[in-house]
């Protein structure tokens, strides 16, 4: 294959996660023992430098029909409020007339806050469901893919648009990013959020690889991608949101002053080495240490007849669970609260997924799948802790070293 981002051939593959299902294709009961595999992969570009996987799951199989909703956690939606306030109170001057485009708009949780500070809001969803919920919910969606063809289509011109969490999922890479380029207005502004392959690699978080991420962006690599397509990031910061991830601002060439904060992010990234071949390496030695370690954990449990639930049934920890080999014989239940999992299993590991609310007696140890949440997850869970609950964090972002925390 050649290059998602520069179409260099010159591609080494750094680190192996076996054959894995897609991951958000929850099961019903039916297809169990029936779901595809696909190989799980990643490459290192040693022209552009682009961590990427070497396989493509169509994105029709993928964001035809998925059970993610953006509106289920509290601090997602808080996060998305304040990005929305933010690019009011930068961008809009004054103005009463700005319109913003949200790609992958989910269930419109990020457009309902940008609507009510006034502004004509559009999102793009390829899952029916979700379109459909955001839809009755009063934000306008259209059920399509975006690229340049919807771009041209609908002769889009607008002051913002917005895709958090999904400008490293696209097929379509060049085709989006050209879309893109074309509706901006000439001082808009793409606001964009991608997990930061730094963190991913210092929180050794190895779960946000799966089918779906098919890009793992740096300021360099993104920077690349941009540039081929008459784009550039003028400013930046790092939030905590999913175990760290950029928050990025994007405009045409010259239309936004750099900003000291960007300079010295990306000064400080190409210093770290995260760049670098060598990088990846490690990491994937990291991968192998942490596999043991949660393995160890899990089967002592299992000894002393604790009985221990997933904390939530996140995408990503599928890719954990089935990279491990755990099934119900060391996770017997995976307790979620997203409704459109309800009675659904697990891809590979077969776990079954159950609502918060039909757990009748808590498990002795939750093994909390959805990390990067963890802050909602102990406040929401005092009870619990009071009451011996273990919380084990399989990845620890708080922690200043990469180890797996417990928390009683």
């Amino acid at each position: 294959m050649q290059c998602r981002v520069c179409d260099s051939q010159n591609l080494v593959p750094v680190i192996d996660l076996g054959e894995q299902p897609w991951c958000n294709h929850f099961l019903q009961t039916s297809e169990v023992g029936h779901e595809p595999f696909y190989s799980l992969r990643v490459i290192y570009c040693k022209e552009c430098s682009t961590a990427q996987l070497d396989y493509t799951v169509k994105k029709e199989i993928m964001f035809g029909d998925h059970t993610y909703l953006s509106g289920v956690t509290k601090s997602l939606s808080e996060h998305f409020q304040k990005i929305a306030q933010e690019v009011h109170t930068r961008f809009a001057k004054g103005r009463t007339d700005l319109s913003i485009l949200d790609i992958g708009s989910n269930d419109g949780t990020q457009l309902q806050h940008y609507k009510a500070l006034g502004w004509k809001v559009l999102g793009v969803e390829s899952s029916k469901k979700t379109a459909a919920i955001a839809n009755a919910n009063g934000v306008e969606t259209a059920n399509e893919f975006f690229n340049e063809s919807f771009v041209d289509k609908r002769g889009l011109k607008v002051d913002v648009i917005n895709a958090a969490g999904v400008f490293f999922h696209l097929e379509e890479l060049h085709s989006v990013t050209r879309g893109i380029e074309k509706a901006l207005k000439k001082d808009g502004v793409f606001v964009v959020q991608f997990l930061y392959l730094k963190n991913i690699i210092e929180n050794c978080a190895f779960d946000q690889i799966y089918h779906e991420h098919l890009l793992y962006y740096t300021l360099k690599t993104i920077g690349a991608l941009l540039k081929r397509h008459n784009l550039e990031m003028f400013d930046c910061y790092l939030s905590p949101i999913h175990g760290g991830s950029i928050v990025g601002f994007i405009g045409h060439p010259g239309a936004h002053a750099k900003t000291e904060r960007f300079e010295k992010m990306y000064a400080d990234e190409i210093k770290s080495g995260v760049n670098d071949i060598e990088t990846f390496h490690r990491f994937a030695e990291q991968i192998k240490v942490m596999k043991q370690h949660n393995l160890d954990f899990l089967q002592k449990a299992k000894a002393a007849g604790k009985k221990v639930y997933g904390m939530g049934a996140p995408v990503k920890g599928n890719t954990m669970l089935n990279y491990f080999g755990v099934t119900t014989d060391l996770i017997q239940k995976l307790v979620e609260k997203n409704s459109l999992r309800k009675g659904l299993v697990a891809p590979g590991s077969h776990i079954p997924v159950i609502l918060e609310d039909e757990v009748k007696t808590p498990p002795d140890v939750y093994y909390v799948l959805a990390w990067n949440f963890k802050h909602e997850i102990l406040k929401n869970n005092q009870a619990l802790l009071k009451q011996g609950v273990e919380f084990y964090f399989p990845v620890d972002p708080d922690r200043t070293q990469n180890a797996q925390g417990t928390v009683k």
